[in-house]
């Protein structure tokens, strides 16, 4: 591997050329823990190094770079949240799978839960499961009979909704048992322990398939191209127009300042949204996903679209974070959004080979 230079058309590039090397070396030699991994790479980037770049050059690759920087800055949360220091010893050498899990979660829920998923040393599934079941449980405007605010509980009752919806005895007889496993209080456990003998199914209501879409053609990704004016102008007119380099893998447009656009087809549930905007994230960033390929997607909401709608997934505040979630009944919680379009990119399979147009052409 080679050294790299960082991008010289960054305007943030304020650090020198030895600091980066340093910072490469290290990464390269992995020296440190993981959490000075995620800093080091979070650096790098924010001084104009790629993911690609810096899996060329270092060996992480970019969804290794992404799990150690959300990692690291969940651990970072940890201490200021009042996590335990077996739990910080813990996780300062291994877990950065199990903390990125948590990401989602208020700094207080994180603590919480890197608590519980230490105690019970759990991987990476489990946490992401410990994780839903605190930000679900943490929108219910009262507390459920006998669950206290504990992430116990919270999975406890996770449990103890799914395994009332389950008419299968031997997975029904499992949860029960991963409830009382989780369980914090003891009226919680008396909760769980009436399903011992109450053997009431209440049906679950399917969630509804979620809006994925995929570019296929070139004409399908559009350019946005800046427009300087009507005539007549003057050269300053011209020159004011800053330069426009299109982020892959959706071909968004960021300008000075924090404004960015992102070109999307003319389709007719984009034409007729009346306040649409995107929302960059990974696909498991998305409620009921148990298919779906890993990756990075583009999610399309109407802001207008604000009355709930069974079929629909929408947009909320949890804790601060937007969150996406669908309701089988009528929410508490106000909705900011309804879920029109979920975009997935391109797929390409020789970048450059499209570049020659005599080889479209063909």
């Amino acid at each position: 591997m080679t050294d790299l230079s960082p991008n010289t058309q960054n305007p943030d590039n304020t650090v020198d050329d030895n600091t980066t090397q340093e910072l490469l070396r290290k990464l390269r030699q992995k020296q440190g823990n993981w959490i000075e991994w995620g800093l080091a790479i979070a650096q790098l980037q924010k001084v104009g190094y790629s993911p690609q770049m810096i899996f060329e050059a270092t060996g992480f690759e970019p969804i290794q770079q992404n799990q150690v920087i959300v990692g690291a800055q969940v651990y970072n949360s940890l201490e200021k949240a009042g996590a335990s220091e077996a739990v910080r010893s813990y996780y300062s050498t291994r877990g950065s799978d199990v903390l990125y899990e948590l990401r989602l979660l208020t700094h207080e829920e994180r603590a919480a839960a890197a608590e519980l998923t230490f105690q019970h040393k759990l991987d990476l599934d489990d946490a992401r499961e410990v994780a839903k079941a605190i930000k679900d449980f943490s929108r219910l405007r009262t507390l459920p009979e006998g669950f206290e605010n504990y992430p116990g509980d919270a999975v406890a009752y996770q449990c103890l909704k799914l395994a009332r919806q389950n008419s299968d005895l031997q997975e029904r007889s499992r949860l029960i048992g991963k409830g009382l496993r989780y369980a914090h209080t003891q009226t919680a456990r008396q909760q769980i322990e009436r399903l011992l003998t109450d053997f009431t199914v209440v049906p679950k209501r399917p969630a509804p398939i979620l809006p994925f879409y995929r570019l296929e053609s070139e004409e399908e990704l559009p350019r946005l191209v800046p427009v300087v004016g009507e005539l007549p102008l003057t050269l300053q007119d011209l020159q004011a127009v800053p330069i426009v380099e299109a982020i892959e893998p959706f071909r968004m447009v960021k300008f000075a300042g924090e404004q960015a656009w992102v070109p999307i087809p003319g389709w007719q549930v984009i034409l007729s949204a009346q306040d649409p905007v995107g929302i960059l994230c990974n696909s498991e960033d998305l409620p009921n996903q148990t298919q779906t390929t890993p990756g990075r997607v583009l999610v399309v909401l109407d802001r207008a679209q604000r009355q709930w709608d069974a079929n629909s997934y929408f947009v909320v505040d949890n804790s601060g974070q937007l969150d996406f979630q669908w309701f089988e009944t009528t929410p508490e919680v106000a909705l900011l959004g309804r879920i029109i379009v979920i975009l997935r990119p391109k797929k390409i399979l020789d970048e450059e080979f499209t570049k020659e147009s005599w080889q479209i052409d063909e």
